[in-house]
């Protein structure tokens, strides 16, 4: 393993010597005062890369008989670093998203919706060169593990290639990135007030039948790509409207790219197998006094239906943690706390456990995937009324965006406040729980304020 401290810089501007390849992820702690903005992570040059979409998944292109899940582990399995070894928490790994759709091999659900984006279920790059980021104590490395290479000696000289590679590249002059100007492009939305309401209304028939006690209902919005707008600039033309935790933004391909302002983390998992995961539910507009903003935060954190909402979706969290958690090891350290981000406050609870002996990251994953925050309760029963309820396949959208690391490590955020790009277009989806005393004009209300800020960033509104 071969460590390399390089003078600390602003990680986008290290990005733009990367943003234009196929295949590049880029874990961008935008958020600068928030706590679990401390690390940036630039992965570039993936030395192998599986896909799966529908039932096929391919590994470097070529056909895998495996379901995603048993490739992963499979691939995961091939390498290893000790815990400890470099003075960040991720040293290299897989890195990408899973497409909420993947939950069909975990779960016998009913075929999703037709329409929707011709984009994979799941792309995750292997990488061994990382440039990491610690932005509290204004640091900055390069990591090379030297993998795929296992013998010691072809290891470390491939390691050492590679830094010296990416050090070379920061030698040149980056291309010029900057945020995408708005265009005139108008937003289409999928579906119109009256009918998003409508759709609503039938999720609360179910809740009260007793089918379920909350569903997560969304809709896209689709704008024509602009053509001169790179993918990359996008992302910047997001990130500059509402700085995130877990912004991120990920080169899938040719034909996709992600650029995503999350503020939820889905998994957090240590080398020694501590597991931390923080739903958000409940939602209010950040106000444009103090006096209102602190109004709007003290409205959200009295609201006894978004803590209904809250707790539902912590209990559900529970469950999916208990099915690998050492025993008595689950726990809630933080319940319904207001979090403020940059365009609104959630109600967010923290759940930990510890994974019992010889569980590894993609059995947790197996275990809780899709997050229950944006599935329902009870999950499957949920899952199935959002199938028969939206208009189109979800994609990236509600899946995660996740790193794995070589020594056993983790992080990964819910794939939410999301950019999916594709040749032709940029899609937008946004919703929230519905609950028994949900109003259905108040739930499109919430929906536009947490869509609002990504139609804004690249398109304009429909009047």
């Amino acid at each position: 393993m071969i460590v390399q401290e390089i003078p600390y810089t602003d990680p986008l501007a290290v990005f733009a010597h990367w943003a234009d390849e196929p295949y590049v992820s880029f874990l961008d702690s935008a958020a600068a005062a928030d706590p679990r903005s401390r690390y940036s992570y630039l992965a570039v040059e993936p030395f192998r890369i599986v896909e799966a979409q529908g039932g096929a998944v391919r590994t470097d292109g070529a056909p895998d008989d495996a379901d995603p899940f048993a490739v992963l582990e499979r691939e995961l399995a091939r390498f290893r670093i000790e815990p400890g070894a470099t003075p960040v928490p991720f040293p290299g790994g897989a890195v990408g998203f899973l497409g909420y759709e993947l939950g069909r091999h975990l779960e016998r659900l009913p075929p999703p919706p037709a329409a929707g984006l011709d984009m994979p279920d799941m792309v995750m790059g292997f990488y061994d060169l990382v440039i990491a980021f610690d932005q509290r104590d204004r640091r900055a490395w390069i990591l090379s593990s030297g993998f795929p290479e296992t013998d010691p000696a072809r290891q470390d000289r491939r390691a050492m290639n590679r830094v010296v590679s990416a050090l070379r590249r920061l030698e040149r002059p980056a291309p010029a990135l900057e945020p995408a100007r708005r265009s005139g492009v108008v937003w289409q939305a999928e579906l119109t007030r009256a009918d998003y309401e409508a759709r609503v209304a039938r999720v609360l028939d179910y809740i009260y039948a007793g089918d379920i006690y909350q569903a997560n209902f969304t809709m896209r919005h689709l704008l024509p790509r602009p053509l001169a707008a790179r993918p990359a600039e996008i992302y910047c033309a997001l990130r500059a409207r509402t700085a995130a935790p877990f912004a991120a933004y990920l080169g899938c391909g040719a034909d996709l790219a992600l650029a995503g302002a999350s503020p939820e983390r889905f998994l957090r998992v240590s080398p020694d197998g501590r597991v931390e995961t923080r739903p958000i539910k409940g939602t209010r507009p950040r106000g444009k006094t103090a006096e209102e903003d602190a109004a709007l935060a003290h409205e959200l954190a009295a609201s006894a239906k978004d803590r209904a909402e809250n707790l539902m979706i912590t209990d559900l969290l529970r469950n999916d943690l208990g099915r690998v958690a050492a025993l008595a090891s689950v726990h809630v350290p933080s319940l319904c706390a207001v979090e403020s981000f940059s365009t609104v406050h959630h109600l967010v609870s923290a759940v930990e456990a510890r994974l019992r002996p010889n569980v590894g990251l993609v059995d947790l994953l197996r275990a809780t995937f899709p997050g229950g925050s944006i599935t329902g309760a009870p999950k499957i029963r949920a899952m199935e009324i959002i199938a028969e309820l939206e208009m189109a396949r979800r994609g990236a959208y509600c899946g995660a965006i996740a790193w794995l690391g070589y020594d056993g490590a983790m992080d990964s955020s819910v794939t939410i406040r999301t950019l999916s790009v594709t040749r032709e277009l940029v899609v937008a989806q946004a919703g929230g729980g519905i609950v028994a005393d949900s109003v259905p004009s108040a739930e499109y209300d919430e929906m536009m304020v947490k869509v609002g800020p990504l139609l804004d960033a690249v398109g304009t509104r429909a009047p």
